[in-house]
C-alpha cells in the first residue's frame, strides 16, 4: 500500500502533463497576411497564413545570401525533411513556430510591410530588443545577433483546417 501511493505521487500529476500537452489550433478563418498567437509548453507560437507574395520572398536570391542558414542546417533544428526548405512548414501557406528570438528569447515583432526595418527589408519578423531579423519562414538575417533559425514545433495536419501542435504523425515532424 505504502508502496503504490509513493509510485503514485512520483507520476506527474493533470496540472504538469497538460503544460507539455498538445494543442489544436483551427486556421479556417485565417485571412491572407493575418498571424496569431498560440500557447504550447509555456511558449508563444506563431501561426501565421502567408500571402504569395510572401512565399515569393523566400527563394529569392538576393533574400538567400543574407540569411546565416537559409537550408536550416543548424542542429538545433528539427531533423524532419519539410524543414529544410524554403517554406519550413507542412504547407507553404501556413508557417508554424515557435515565437522566440534565438538570441535571448525575446518575442519578434511581425513586420509583413517591405522596406520597413531596412532599405532591404523583404518582410518578416524583427526582433526589436537587440535587431534580429527574420524573414516569413523564420530564417535568421546575417549581421543579427541571433545565432540560429527560430525553431518549428513537432505538429502535424489533423484536418484540413486544424493543426494539431506538439505531436507528430506519419505526415508530421519526426520524434527525434
Amino acid at each position: 500500500m505504502f508502496a503504490d501511493a509513493l509510485i503514485d505521487n512520483m507520476n506527474p500529476g493533470k496540472a504538469v502533463e497538460a503544460l507539455g500537452a498538445p494543442i489544436e489550433v483551427d486556421v479556417s478563418r485565417l485571412e491572407p497576411g493575418q498571424l496569431i498567437l498560440a500557447e504550447w509548453k509555456k511558449k508563444p507560437i506563431w501561426i501565421l497564413k502567408r500571402e504569395p507574395w510572401m512565399l515569393q520572398t523566400l527563394s529569392e536570391p538576393s533574400l538567400l545570401r543574407r540569411l546565416k542558414d537559409p537550408r536550416s542546417e543548424q542542429n538545433q533544428q528539427p531533423a524532419a525533411q519539410f524543414i529544410n526548405g524554403n517554406y519550413r512548414a507542412l504547407r507553404p501557406d501556413i508557417f508554424i513556430a515557435v515565437a522566440l528570438c534565438t538570441h535571448m528569447q525575446c518575442i519578434p515583432a511581425y513586420r509583413p510591410a517591405p522596406h520597413t526595418v531596412t532599405p532591404w527589408w523583404p518582410g518578416g519578423f524583427h526582433c526589436p530588443c537587440h535587431g534580429s531579423m527574420y524573414d516569413f519562414s523564420a530564417r535568421v538575417v546575417e549581421g543579427s545577433p541571433a545565432p540560429l533559425n527560430i525553431p518549428i514545433p513537432p505538429y502535424y495536419w489533423k484536418t484540413n483546417t486544424v493543426a494539431r501542435i506538439g505531436e507528430v504523425n506519419a505526415a508530421g515532424l519526426d520524434k527525434d
